[in-house]
């Protein structure tokens, strides 16, 4: 399986994903949460960041379901989902994963017919990756 090359802005985002933690990148000199990470604040172009913590709950924005043919690891659990969820506390930040029944089950393991736009979800980790489960009312 394909795993995640981090390069400098981003390494951190991994490191708190290891630990079982969502952290987002935040300019420390106005405050606005900023992903991908970068250097350089958009918004104020200050050099100055810092990681915070959020809830990781959200809101699937779009989502994709990847059928065969595929990379041969990949191929064995199609079909599954790739969701684009945005978060609560950033909703300008979007984030990337699969939609699983449970932490550390498998990418097919989410009935496809069931993702829907707008359900609500929350990150879970493992293996160092973050993956995405129905928040239940």
């Amino acid at each position: 399986m394909l795993r995640p090359v981090p390069d400098t802005d981003g390494a951190p985002f991994w490191e708190y994903a290891a630990q079982g933690e969502l952290r987002v990148q935040a300019c420390a000199a106005c405050g606005e949460l900023r992903f991908p990470p970068r250097p350089c604040c958009p918004h104020c172009q200050s050099f100055d960041s810092e990681w915070r913590a959020v809830s990781g709950r959200g809101r699937v924005w779009s989502y994709v379901v990847a059928h065969p043919p595929l990379l041969p690891d990949y191929a064995a659990q199609a079909p599954y989902n790739v969701v684009v969820v945005e978060l609560d506390e950033a909703p300008r930040i979007r984030l990337v994963g699969n939609l699983v029944a449970g932490a550390g089950q498998p990418l097919g393991s989410f009935p496809p017919q069931s993702v829907r736009i707008g359900a609500r979800v929350r990150a879970v980790f493992h293996d160092g990756l973050p993956q995405w489960v129905p928040e239940r009312p």
